[in-house]
């Protein structure tokens, strides 16, 4: 998640956007508890930190019943989870989205490890926070040359499963 942070925050810095992104490790370190927080605004920003999120991204069940309680009744928090790992819902609140990202990065890309990047390609086209042109370049940028194959295909996936959804449940994505 927090390479899928850093992109974000560098395409937004790409599209013009002023941002911040934080990043959190839990002590396990490698494999173990991560949090990448990426504030993105047209204006200037007031504090580095999440107060309220716009917009959760759960990649897995122990993350989303940790931050879902960040969102409070009422809010219009969108909640993005990986279905293919997040199966209990009872602590979500807010608009869930529920896509199958690690399903989709075994299935048609053949590797889990690009879940995440299924994850952002989604994310960007549900929140058209910045265009997919500059999440690309920005992925190109991070991205070793050995799978910038793999992790453009992942991004893209991501991309157009949203734009399925989005189009099956009415929202307007461009």
């Amino acid at each position: 998640m927090v390479l899928a942070g850093l992109i974000l925050a560098e395409g937004a810095v790409l599209a013009g956007k002023n941002v911040v992104q934080t990043q959190t490790y839990g002590p396990e370190a490698r494999g173990g508890a991560t949090k990448a927080e990426v504030i993105v605004s047209e204006g200037e920003i007031d504090y580095p930190k999440v107060s309220k999120p716009d917009l959760l991204l759960a990649m897995s069940q122990a993350a989303f019943d940790k931050y879902a309680s960040l969102i409070e009744p009422g809010d219009n928090t969108m909640v993005l989870i990986d279905s293919t790992i997040v199966t209990d819902l009872s602590k979500g609140l807010g608009n869930i989205i529920a896509l199958p990202m690690t399903k989709i990065a075994v299935d048609d890309v053949g590797k889990a490890v690009v879940a995440n990047m299924v994850a952002l390609g989604a994310l960007v086209t549900l929140t058209k926070v910045i265009p997919q042109k500059c999440l690309e370049e920005a992925a190109l940028a991070r991205i070793p040359k050995s799978s910038k194959d793999l992790n453009l295909k992942a991004l893209r996936l991501g991309c157009e499963v949203a734009q399925k959804i989005c189009g099956e449940c009415g929202i307007a994505v461009s």
